[in-house]
């Protein structure tokens, strides 16, 4: 599966035990979405683009308006991170 750098990045914050949280607008729309990792910190590159990617390929889940939280079928496409010092 190709899954892209900002991806990864949010699926490896899930992954680790994060969880993204969404905001709806008056009509029901996902309006606003933001990445918290495992330690209460907010992940920068989560936005809606990225949240809509990961939606499509069935990465992320949600159940009963729960946050979003990672599948089986995204910890099985996570790649694992090296360190790029």
């Amino acid at each position: 599966m190709n899954i892209s750098r900002g991806e990864q990045r949010v699926l490896h914050v899930l992954a680790k035990g994060g969880h993204i949280r969404h905001y709806r607008d008056p009509n029901g729309r996902i309006h606003h979405v933001e990445c918290h990792t495992h330690d209460g910190l907010v992940l920068a590159d989560c936005d809606l683009l990225v949240f809509g990617k990961l939606r499509r390929k069935r990465l992320i889940e949600s159940f009963a308006s729960s946050p979003y939280r990672i599948s089986r079928r995204g910890r099985e496409a996570v790649r694992s991170q090296t360190d790029n010092r």
